[in-house]
């Protein structure tokens, strides 16, 4: 018994070590198919909170760099962004989708940290800190002046603008968005924006990391809300305008839109579950910049609810009641 039990210790052994043996011969494959379109050897992503932990597991899943650094500037906030990407790792695991191996492999290669000059070196750097300009204002000087002069910095917002954060690095020319949707282990799309100011051959080498790293990009311009969100957005604000007048109800508007143009959920649904703050603060952002757009309006509805503090989805009610995730009958 102690011979067969150390005969499959041993065969255990071999079988992780051919498995790291697999993982590094992906990763040299990897490396060695991605050098040919100039990929990033080293990337860094600064923010680990919902987008930031997705980005960062994504680009280590890849296989195609050599380190990913992972900053925060609290110790909290890194060690929370840490402990959920370890928790993706490990469902992803759990339910097939990947080795334990390659999930060591992985989590290894992403060098956590508070200390922002280990961010010095990186070849791309992907900003998903929270929208607030004067933050990004910050962190943007002091990457500007910190990192080498080819670095290419990236931000994923989803509703502030490019050009004015591409001034604030002090290199326009290396500056764009790479917007990644939540949860960015599972969406597919990345949007892509350029300015007027950005190299076509920086554009150019983002587009293709995005492809490196298993998503499926696409170009816009560094117009409001990109392309998603621009026509998204605008939309639920209708849907709420409907509700201002009393055109429709609640249920009758989601369920039209559900059943005639073939929706996952209508757009008041959606609002709640994505959460009707951050619909009102893109719009009113949107109507305060660009005051002479038609379709950016902030709907006295949506105003009300916010002012209550209802919601939606995260508070329990909005358009909605919510019990956690499940969403309930129209308020």
């Amino acid at each position: 018994m102690t011979l067969l039990f150390a005969g499959r210790r041993a065969l255990a052994q071999k079988s992780r070590w051919i498995s790291k043996s697999i993982t590094m011969q992906r990763y040299n494959m990897a490396r060695s198919a991605s050098s040919a379109a100039d990929t990033f050897e080293k990337v860094g992503v600064v923010g680990l909170g919902l987008m930031g932990h997705g980005i960062c597991q994504v680009a280590a899943t890849s296989s195609v760099h050599s380190s990913v650094v992972a900053y925060e500037a609290e110790q909290t906030f890194l060690d929370k962004g840490r402990s959920r990407i370890e928790s993706s790792l490990s469902a992803m695991v759990s339910k097939g989708r990947m080795t334990q191996d390659d999930a060591d492999v992985a989590l290894a290669s992403i060098v956590f940290t508070t200390d922002i000059d280990a961010l010095q070196d990186a070849d791309f750097i992907v900003e998903a800190v929270i929208e607030n300009l004067d933050l990004k204002r910050d962190l943007y000087g002091n990457l500007g002046s910190l990192c080498k002069p080819e670095t290419i910095f990236a931000s994923n917002t989803s509703s502030l603008s490019i050009t004015e954060m591409a001034y604030m690095s002090g290199r326009p020319e290396q500056f764009l968005g790479v917007h990644f949707f939540n949860p960015v282990q599972i969406m597919k799309l990345v949007e892509v924006a350029r300015t007027e100011f950005t190299s076509p051959e920086v554009f150019e080498k983002a587009y293709q990391w995005v492809h490196h790293i298993g998503k499926v990009p696409v170009k816009c311009n560094d117009t409001p809300g990109f392309i998603v969100n621009r026509l998204l957005v605008p939309s639920m604000a209708q849907a709420m305008l409907m509700c201002d007048r009393n055109d429709a109800s609640v249920h009758d508007i989601d369920i039209s839109m559900k059943l005639g143009a073939g929706h996952p959920m209508g757009p008041l649904h959606l609002a709640d579950y994505v959460g009707l703050d951050t619909c009102y603060y893109i719009l009113k952002g949107w109507t305060e910049k660009y005051p002479d757009e038609p379709s950016f309006v902030v709907p006295q509805c949506l105003k009300e609810k916010v002012d209550q503090g209802d919601l939606g989805r995260k508070t329990g009610k909005g358009f909605y009641h919510w019990d956690g995730d499940k969403r309930g009958d129209p308020v």
